[in-house]
């Protein structure tokens, strides 16, 4: 979380001091851990006045920070397959503060939600916070739409970030990826190729496969045959 923190600071410094106060922070997110960072940083003294969850169709945050209730769904496979989750791992970080440090009631409400796949949950800062959420065709339609209006290509997750962000308001949208990673996305949306030179290093590495059982022991000796100081 911490090495995370700085990039936020770096922008902050970037943005012209006139529009901080008004300033909207863009995270696309699954796992609640990129803009958990961002939210530390304003118990460290950033004031960052707004954070925007960034989701695809996977929407679980959404549906949180949108009705209160966490409730878990079916994961969706889509065009932004990072985010393609039904429980944030890093949400139950932010609970804790949420729940003012009380480990035990966090506990209770984490075997609660474990139990039953949902919890109704109050607060969470929905003043700081709000959501969105895109479809595969919204991040088909975002990829097209920034590569017209600025020659730009953002990958599919980033794309989820720019789907609809204010018109007028100052706007900081934290890009996830590179968007070589998602070739067959960013073919069907502008047709082209977006290349990445330690990406296409990768293609020439060859696979090398190991074939074994499911016995902890026999995992154990394969590893310390191949690790050096085993």
């Amino acid at each position: 979380m911490l090495a995370q923190c700085v990039y936020y600071i770096h922008a902050w410094f970037r943005i012209p001091a006139s529009a901080r106060d008004s300033l909207e922070v863009v995270v696309p997110t699954g796992n609640f851990g990129n803009i958990l960072a961002g939210w530390m940083l304003t118990r460290m003294g950033l004031p960052i006045p707004h954070f925007r969850i960034a989701t695809n169709q996977n929407d679980i945050l959404f549906r949180l920070f949108e009705t209160g209730e966490y409730r878990v769904g079916n994961v969706d496979p889509s065009l932004a397959p990072s985010m393609d989750i039904q429980v944030a791992s890093n949400f139950e970080r932010f609970l804790y503060y949420q729940l003012n440090g009380d480990a035990e009631r966090l506990t209770q409400t984490m075997k609660t939600f474990r139990d039953t796949g949902t919890v109704k949950l109050d607060g969470l800062e929905r003043d700081r916070f709000s959501a969105s959420r895109a479809s595969d065709a919204d991040i088909v339609a975002t990829i097209r739409r920034v590569h017209a209006e600025t020659g730009y290509v953002v990958d599919p997750h980033t794309a989820c970030g720019f789907h609809d962000i204010h018109p007028t308001r100052p706007t900081l949208v934290m890009s996830t990826a590179h968007p070589a990673k998602f070739p067959a996305a960013i073919h069907q949306a502008i047709g082209i190729e977006v290349t990445h030179p330690t990406l296409e290093k990768l293609k020439a590495i060859q696979d090398t496969r190991f074939t074994m059982g499911s016995d902890p022991s026999e995992l154990r000796s394969f590893l310390q045959s191949k690790l050096k100081y085993a």
